[in-house]
């Protein structure tokens, strides 16, 4: 039986609105845990991660995720 990785699922559920959310909040942070996800969208990771460590606890794992349509790629000389 394959293990899952850590945050499989929360990824799933970001792949799953992608592009929903980012027709309504491109650019702005998502916070993910399981299938539960903070109903508001945050223009900074900081806050991001303050409302998943409210919601969730800090002893437990979220996905704090940027919306946008395709991931950026950064390259670095």
């Amino acid at each position: 039986m394959a293990v899952a990785s850590p945050l499989e699922n929360e990824l799933r559920v970001f792949e799953a609105h992608r592009w929903e959310w980012a027709q309504s909040h491109p650019g702005k942070f998502v916070v993910i845990r399981e299938d539960n996800i903070v109903k508001e969208f945050f223009d900074e990771y900081e806050d991001a991660f303050r409302a998943g460590i409210r919601k969730f606890g800090a002893d437990r794992n979220f996905l704090i995720k940027q919306v946008w349509k395709t991931e950026p790629v950064y390259f670095v000389a």
